[in-house]
């Protein structure tokens, strides 16, 4: 009996003090419960809202009216008062009821606008100075003669500037990513994102003649985090893996739950890497010295927002290999289940 009012008491604290609104109706449809947090987004009265049907109860919220009367897992945008935005989240419950959790993302929805207007600003005033320099650069090559030394000089002012122009995007996105900047919290079934990489890297595989395999748990377990981030990283690690690949080969991507812990691996059978270099390999702009990886274009980013994407989610990120033979990197994250939030 006192665990049990220790627990009440608990929810009951949580249930008032977090952040995110939330709302539960009984078996009859009607409000039972409701935190001050929705009441404040809202701006309306938490005692006048028990005890009513949603629809009376939030008439100009139609999206959260929704996730309270619609039966399943539903997710709904939802206006708020003095042009804000929420998303919510509404979920059965076991007595016939529903509950829905609503969060205000209108500061999300705002960085990302300016995370936008940033990346086009820096895009706009840095690659029209590099692509000045590439073409000052053709230029001089028309002037006249050079000799060899000044041949080899103009060759390598267009190379910097080719790199520079490739980098300038990605830099841009770690950067911000590194500052702590919000990310999307929000179910994910990891198999699904695996199998988005996969496609959007198809055509690079065809090229090189090189098969994806692809083995996923099913049902794939749940993370919470940022999908479109989460994607990235299997992307980067799976374009690295295809462009260091020999032609003809097979890369494989493996992905399944350990105990609390998703795992996800990508393997290939490419020039591996130094025993040396492994702690390396995520360090910002890193090339590695063997002349065979150095032969391949690429700006050194990809693995360290990799790892920083992982980092964030509260994961762990490695790299195993045998040089000469091959890679497998293996990334962690924590695993959710959906009916925890039930």
């Amino acid at each position: 009996m006192a665990d049990e009012t220790s627990l009440s008491i608990a929810f009951e604290v949580l249930f008032n003090s977090i952040n995110n609104g939330v709302v539960i109706t009984g078996p009859d449809g009607l409000i039972t419960q409701m935190n001050p947090a929705l009441a404040g987004v809202l701006s309306v009265a938490l005692r006048e809202c028990l005890g009513q049907k949603p629809a009376a109860a939030f008439a100009k919220r139609h999206g959260l009216v929704d996730l309270l009367t619609k039966k399943g897992e539903q997710e709904r945008q939802i206006m708020l008062p003095k042009r804000r935005l929420a998303v919510g989240i509404g979920m059965d419950l076991p007595d016939g009821g529903r509950i829905a959790v609503v969060q205000d993302i209108t500061e999300k929805e705002d960085l990302d606008s300016r995370r936008e207007a940033l990346v086009d600003a820096i895009a706009h005033d840095l690659k029209n100075t590099i692509g000045a320099i590439s073409g000052f650069a053709d230029l001089v090559a028309k002037m006249g003669d050079m000799n060899e030394q000044q041949e080899r000089f103009l060759k390598r002012v267009r190379e910097t500037a080719n790199h520079l122009d490739d980098v300038i995007l990605p830099l841009v996105d770690l950067a911000w990513i590194e500052a702590g900047m919000p990310l999307r919290h929000e179910p994910c079934r990891l198999g699904i994102l695996i199998h988005r990489a996969v496609g959007e890297l198809s055509n690079l595989a065809r090229e090189k003649a090189i098969t994806i395999a692809i083995s996923t748990q099913e049902p794939m377990p749940v993370v919470m985090g940022d999908s479109e981030r989460l994607q990235q990283v299997v992307y980067n690690l799976l374009h690295n893996a295809i462009i260091y690949a020999p032609p003809e080969v097979t890369v494989a991507v493996h992905a399944y739950q350990q105990g609390p812990e998703v795992i996800c691996t990508v393997a290939d059978p490419g020039p591996g890497i130094k025993a040396d270099e492994l702690d390396l390999i995520f360090t910002r702009m890193y090339r590695s010295s063997d002349e065979s990886v150095r032969g391949v274009p690429g700006n050194g980013l990809g693995l360290t927002l990799a790892r920083t994407v992982v980092q964030r989610h509260g994961g762990a990120i490695w790299a195993e290999s045998e040089y000469g033979r091959g890679s497998t990197f293996t990334f962690v994250l924590p695993s959710a289940r959906l009916d925890e939030f039930g």
